[in-house]
């Protein structure tokens, strides 16, 4: 199974204005671009879009989940390719562990201080 980045493509960054026009793209969907091109190829992650992961005061965010996992939810990004790449890559390495967790070591520079929350598995007894 891969590791799904979820990227909210409503997001906008902190100090921006809201939008007047429908048609200006929004950062989160300038982010969503960026990490669906970086991922491009990699089989060990998908990319989805969703409008609002409800993290309005830190966009851009994302969430990293696969079945059995640990959860990440991170924000605070710019919408640019080196954002992007870090968030594809620790993907990446989200995917390749047993749970998940990520040894701080091989962080990305780029993702690092941009965790919100870690959500833990839920185990076949939770209901």
């Amino acid at each position: 199974m891969t590791t799904v980045i979820t990227v909210c493509d409503t997001c906008r960054t902190e100090g921006t204005e809201k939008p007047t026009d429908d048609t200006i793209e929004k950062d989160g969907a300038k982010l969503a671009a960026l990490v669906e091109a970086a991922a491009d190829g990699n089989s060990n992650v998908s990319v989805r879009r969703h409008s609002c992961l409800m993290g309005c005061q830190g966009g851009c965010n994302v969430a990293l989940q696969a079945k059995g996992k640990l959860t990440y939810v991170l924000g605070r990004f710019e919408p640019n390719s080196d954002a992007a790449s870090g968030i594809v890559e620790y993907a990446t390495l989200h995917d390749k562990s047993a749970l998940g967790q990520v040894p701080f070591k091989q962080w990305p520079a780029a993702i690092k201080g941009h965790f919100v929350t870690r959500i833990p598995t839920l185990d076949d007894t939770d209901k």
